[in-house]
């Protein structure tokens, strides 16, 4: 099954690891175009640590970089989210009473942007969401289906939250994902690599960059 190296994934949870193998958990999706990219959340409050940042998020946003370069380079739909709630707190809801910090987000809210270094292009669609999905009450979807996008590679932050929020999503609208697992990050690595394990057997497909290319080139 393919893991957080782009091989396969592998776990010191030998036993765990069996029975998803046993029960036919982490079958190939087998991706094909055309291909959308989905960057989620790569906005400056969660590059900093001193806000909702850490752990390998920073690292993550290097190593889309090059992710983007490729879909741009390919005339990829790429679609950006980011979280933005109304400067009042109007909207305020679950997910902000969970976290209270996020009502913070707002329109103008420098924490909110996109770090400079993925900063959208012209056609580009911009998400505005306030809950983990992407796809959550957004036109994401439709945005995607009228591109005829089939798989979605997937990068941004966290892992363990909007990432994966928007990766079952995504497969519930019929999108094929692809986590690209050096392009997205937590602010802990624990839940990270948990939630890698458990997308990449029931959700999506796991890979890194230089696995990605060699299936997109192949």
């Amino acid at each position: 099954m393919p893991g957080p190296s782009g091989g396969r994934m592998t776990t010191d949870r030998h036993d765990d690891t069996a029975v998803y193998a046993r029960q036919g958990f982490g079958a190939d999706l087998a991706p094909e175009p055309p291909f959308g990219l989905l960057i989620v959340d790569f906005v400056n409050g969660f590059a900093d640590p001193a806000i909702f940042g850490g752990g390998n998020i920073p690292a993550a946003i290097a190593a889309t970089r090059p992710l983007l370069a490729m879909a741009r380079d390919r005339s990829w739909p790429v679609a950006h989210t980011r979280i933005v709630y109304a400067d009042d707190g109007a909207d305020a809801n679950i997910f902000s009473a969970k976290v209270p910090g996020m009502l913070s987000l707002t329109e103008a809210a420098p924490a909110s942007a996109i770090v400079p270094q993925l900063a959208p292009e012209p056609g580009e669609l911009i998400v505005r969401k306030n809950v983990p999905s992407a796809f959550f009450a957004t036109d994401l979807a439709p945005w995607l289906t009228r591109r005829g996008v089939r798989t979605l590679v997937v990068a941004g932050c966290v892992t363990s939250g909007c990432v994966r929020a928007s990766v079952v999503d995504a497969m519930c609208w019929g999108f094929r994902p692809v986590v690209v697992s050096d392009c997205v990050g937590d602010r802990a690595i624990g839940p990270h690599e948990a939630s890698l394990f458990d997308m990449a057997q029931k959700y999506a497909e796991v890979m890194d960059y230089a696995a990605l290319t060699r299936r997109v080139e192949g």
